[in-house]
């Protein structure tokens, strides 16, 4: 995992998902971006501050887990 504090890092250059538990009514959550090998995940409160990268197999893992925690 890395942690880009960058505002522009190429952050135009990706395409965030908003998490599908925020809605426009309600409170913001996390967005996700998918690269070559990587995921980037950022808050979308705060679209130009920093963000994680994982590569895909700790991303991989980390959804997995999360799945199972419900």
């Amino acid at each position: 995992m890395s942690i880009d504090t960058s505002s522009t890092g190429g952050a135009s250059e990706l395409e965030w998902f908003k998490s599908s538990y925020s809605t426009n009514d309600g409170p913001d959550c996390v967005e996700i971006a998918a690269a070559t090998g990587t995921v980037h995940v950022r808050d979308s409160k705060n679209a130009d501050g920093a963000r994680l990268a994982f590569t895909a197999g700790s991303w991989s893992a980390f959804a997995t887990y999360a799945a199972s925690a419900k």
